[in-house]
Protein backbone atom coordinates (compact mmCIF):
# COMPACT_ATOMS: atom_id res chain seq x y z
CA UNK A 1 0.00 0.00 0.00
CA UNK A 2 0.99 3.77 -0.86
CA UNK A 3 0.44 6.49 1.56
CA UNK A 4 0.86 10.13 1.07
CA UNK A 5 2.29 13.00 3.71
CA UNK A 6 -0.38 15.89 3.37
CA UNK A 7 -1.89 18.40 5.47
CA UNK A 8 -5.63 20.17 5.46
CA UNK A 9 -5.94 23.44 6.20
CA UNK A 10 -9.59 23.82 7.55
CA UNK A 11 -11.63 26.72 7.99
CA UNK A 12 -14.51 26.86 10.38
CA UNK A 13 -16.88 29.66 10.11
CA UNK A 14 -19.92 27.58 11.41
CA UNK A 15 -19.72 26.30 14.65
CA UNK A 16 -22.92 24.53 14.74
CA UNK A 17 -20.90 21.80 12.50
CA UNK A 18 -18.21 20.89 14.88
CA UNK A 19 -19.15 17.71 16.56
CA UNK A 20 -19.48 16.48 13.20
CA UNK A 21 -15.73 17.70 12.12
CA UNK A 22 -14.48 15.96 15.29
CA UNK A 23 -16.43 13.00 14.48
CA UNK A 24 -14.80 12.93 11.06
CA UNK A 25 -11.40 13.61 12.59
CA UNK A 26 -12.04 10.77 14.86
CA UNK A 27 -12.99 8.19 12.57
CA UNK A 28 -9.78 9.00 10.28
CA UNK A 29 -7.93 9.08 13.43
CA UNK A 30 -5.17 6.35 12.75
CA UNK A 31 -3.86 8.28 9.73
CA UNK A 32 -3.65 11.67 11.74
CA UNK A 33 -0.33 12.47 12.86
CA UNK A 34 -0.83 15.74 14.37
CA UNK A 35 -3.54 18.43 14.84
CA UNK A 36 -3.56 22.11 16.19
CA UNK A 37 -6.36 24.37 16.48
CA UNK A 38 -6.31 28.08 16.57
CA UNK A 39 -9.56 30.22 17.64
CA UNK A 40 -9.43 33.45 15.82
CA UNK A 41 -12.06 35.36 18.36
CA UNK A 42 -11.65 38.51 16.40
CA UNK A 43 -12.83 37.05 12.97
CA UNK A 44 -15.26 34.53 15.19
CA UNK A 45 -13.93 31.45 13.19
CA UNK A 46 -11.50 28.70 14.05
CA UNK A 47 -8.45 27.46 11.48
CA UNK A 48 -7.70 23.95 12.06
CA UNK A 49 -4.62 22.35 10.54
CA UNK A 50 -4.18 18.36 10.36
CA UNK A 51 -1.08 16.55 9.00
CA UNK A 52 -2.14 12.88 7.62
CA UNK A 53 -0.17 9.89 6.60
CA UNK A 54 -2.29 7.93 4.02
CA UNK A 55 -3.36 6.23 1.32
CA UNK A 56 -4.01 9.31 -1.36
CA UNK A 57 -7.80 8.08 -1.59
CA UNK A 58 -8.69 7.78 2.33
CA UNK A 59 -6.86 11.41 2.06
CA UNK A 60 -9.38 12.78 -0.68
CA UNK A 61 -12.64 11.15 0.90
CA UNK A 62 -11.63 12.24 4.67
CA UNK A 63 -11.24 16.00 2.47
CA UNK A 64 -14.51 15.56 0.71
CA UNK A 65 -16.60 14.34 3.62
CA UNK A 66 -15.14 17.72 5.47
CA UNK A 67 -15.51 20.04 2.47
CA UNK A 68 -19.44 19.26 2.77
CA UNK A 69 -19.83 20.29 6.25
CA UNK A 70 -21.89 23.54 6.57
CA UNK A 71 -19.85 26.89 7.46
CA UNK A 72 -16.48 24.43 6.86
CA UNK A 73 -13.99 25.12 4.05
CA UNK A 74 -10.91 22.84 3.50
CA UNK A 75 -7.89 22.40 1.07
CA UNK A 76 -5.50 19.91 1.30
CA UNK A 77 -1.69 19.99 0.14
CA UNK A 78 0.34 16.87 -0.82
CA UNK A 79 4.16 16.00 -0.39
CA UNK A 80 6.30 14.16 -2.74
CA UNK A 81 6.73 11.99 0.09
CA UNK A 82 5.25 8.81 -0.71
CA UNK A 83 6.00 5.34 1.30
CA UNK A 84 5.65 1.87 -0.01
CA UNK A 85 3.95 0.11 3.11
CA UNK A 86 3.70 -4.35 3.19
Amino acid sequence: METRVAIMGIIVENTDSVIRLNTLLHDYGDSIIGRMGIPYREKGIHIVSIAVDAPQDQISALSGKIGKLPGISVKTAYSNVITHES
